[in-house]
């Protein structure tokens, strides 16, 4: 009976583990997704402003 107990808690504490790393991978993943568009997009605001501070300056 205590051996029933046991493997129904170390399930419950593998998932509660599980849900946690799974949750933090998806944080990471998407603070990675989140500064890939920064990225991206600070270089269009560059390119627009290079072009806009050129076009000025002939």
């Amino acid at each position: 009976m205590t051996k029933n107990i046991w493997t129904v808690l170390g399930v419950i504490l593998a998932v509660v583990i599980a849900w946690w790393i799974v949750s933090a991978l998806f944080s990471v993943l998407w603070f990675i997704a989140k500064l890939a568009i920064v990225a991206v997009v600070a270089v269009v605001v560059f390119l627009v402003l290079r072009n806009l501070f050129a076009r000025d300056a002939d």
